[in-house]
């Protein structure tokens, strides 16, 4: 092999590494390339378990955005996240952003249920009605207290 050829194989294998790392870094963020167009928004839950940076925000099940920041509010002592939705996506005022489950092992993601308003949520608004996280293993402890309580009687 000349060393032509050695240095034209070592382009190609080269280049055939860095598309490999372009696919693997898109499906890492499902798609999402940055400088794509959207709006934030901000909901404060009472707790946001399972929420982190990247988690999905769906709409009827369909992955419309991601949570882009968690915080905590000092003054409320919420927690405030911070939501990238597509331009195309319009919220009305009234939405509702509900912490869901995704099966019983799985991870979190905001289900946002829309309201009926006629006015529409804008870049920067806060979406007022939330819920936050539901830990099972709270709710497993509140059924079995409620069972030993049924079972003094």
């Amino acid at each position: 092999m000349t060393a032509g050829a050695e240095h034209r194989a070592e382009l190609i294998a080269g280049g055939m590494v860095l598309a490999v790392a372009a696919g693997f870094l898109i499906w890492a963020t499902g798609g999402d390339l940055p400088g794509r167009g959207g709006y934030e928004l901000t909901a404060s839950f009472p707790d946001v378990d399972g929420v982190e940076i990247g988690t999905e925000v769906r709409l009827a099940g369909v992955k419309v955005g991601r949570v882009t920041g968690v915080g905590l509010n000092p003054q409320t002592y919420m927690a405030d996240a911070t939501l990238s939705i597509p331009d195309d996506v319009v919220l009305p005022a009234d939405s509702a952003a509900i912490i869901q489950s995704d099966g019983l092992l799985g991870g979190a993601y905001i289900q946002i249920q829309p309201g009926g308003s006629l006015e529409n949520l804008a870049p920067g608004d806060e979406i007022e009605e939330v819920q936050g996280a539901v830990s099972l293993i709270q709710l497993m402890m509140k059924f079995v207290d409620s069972q030993a309580q049924d079972g003094e009687g």
